[in-house]
């Protein structure tokens, strides 16, 4: 299973739609948000919980979510160090004594590996009816070429790179206006001294307002259920299989008459027929039948991708379904009846 641990951090989340986008990638583990507005927080913090769809398919890796109360212009520990921080139409509502201090909090205290900052083109304005701001609370909006000469002196004082793009591609024949909402992408290029990150190791500034966490595969309870599950499915998976061919092969005419065949029975069970992905399992020891007990071997079982990602060998595989799922008396095959209820 994967080890890596991403962090990201969504300043200014507001009504929590970012987070609840990120949320579905897999290889994020934590997911913050920091909004001043407490209510709002308090308010949204509910459409982060896992729904049933989550425990019914855990996530791969653990994922803790946790929104907090706060000036994103104040200095909390728990926020430093993080693969990415979005910083998503934030700059736009400081006045100008709070933007001076924004870059030396998130450049330079929290230092995260990489910053997304997305503010409204002002070039783009001239577009709107009437080329007001877009939004009674901002304080100022940038053209592109004031957005760019305030984020490259950022960039070259806390030792990131920088990279702009946009999205909403303005109409034909306005392209000079640029995109409708401006983005640099900042990238670290110099490691923060580690007594940088220690000196304010102590500090928790923000409230925490709600937290969350999903479930998944790393928690053993979650991983057992999954792993269980796909063994029985795969087990009558292909017991199903074998059935269907067991009773092609019962009866088979006795005589060419087909206006009035008669069928005799064959007693010797079939091999099961194999799809072609199982033809390449064929070196794999195959499920087998005796008596009224169907048998598929672990090393088949654990051939199937899922199940020999999550459980790596059979060992581990046999770990998991003790006690839970019916193994032979060497524990080399899971042992299910042939026919049961559900099959008539």
């Amino acid at each position: 299973m994967a080890e890596n641990n991403i962090e990201v951090a969504d300043l200014g989340c507001g009504d929590v739609c970012l987070l609840m986008i990120l949320k579905y990638q897999k290889c994020i583990e934590e997911l913050v948000g920091v909004d001043i507005n407490e209510g709002r927080l308090k308010w949204n913090g509910s459409r982060l919980s896992p729904c049933m769809g989550d425990h019914l398919d855990p996530r791969e890796l653990d994922l803790v979510i946790t929104l907090y109360h706060g000036s994103v212009l104040e200095k909390d520990c728990r926020l430093l160090g993080f693969d990415l921080v979005a910083c998503i139409e934030l700059i736009e509502h400081f006045d100008s004594e709070d933007l001076a201090k924004f870059p030396e909090v998130v450049f330079g205290y929290m230092s995260p590996a990489m910053i997304v900052i997305s503010t409204p083109n002002s070039d783009f304005n001239s577009l709107f009816p009437s080329a007001v701001f877009r939004d009674s609370d901002h304080k100022f909006e940038w053209s592109r070429m004031q957005f760019q000469t305030w984020a490259l002196d950022v960039a070259n004082h806390y030792s990131y790179s920088v990279e702009f793009t946009g999205v909403g591609e303005p109409p034909a024949g306005a392209e000079d206006v640029g995109c409708c909402t401006q983005i640099g992408v900042f990238r670290k290029i110099a490691k923060a001294p580690e007594s940088a990150v220690l000196e304010h190791h102590g500090e928790h500034v923000y409230e925490v307002i709600y937290t969350t966490s999903y479930p998944s595969l790393q928690q053993m309870d979650y991983c057992r259920r999954v792993v269980t599950y796909l063994v029985y499915r795969e087990v009558n998976r292909m017991k199903r299989r074998y059935q269907v061919s067991l009773r092609q092969h019962e009866l088979e005419p006795e005589s060419a008459d087909t206006g009035n065949p008669t069928r005799k029975f064959i007693s010797d069970p079939p091999v099961p027929v194999l799809t072609e992905a199982d033809k390449a399992m064929e070196m794999i020891p195959q499920p087998f039948c005796i008596g009224d007990k169907f048998y598929v071997p672990l090393e088949r079982i654990i051939a199937y991708p899922r199940l020999g990602h999550i459980c790596g060998n059979v060992e581990k595989l046999r770990e998991f379904l003790a006690d839970v799922v019916e193994l032979n008396c060497d524990g080399s095959a899971v042992k299910v009846d042939l026919h049961d209820c559900g099959d008539y």
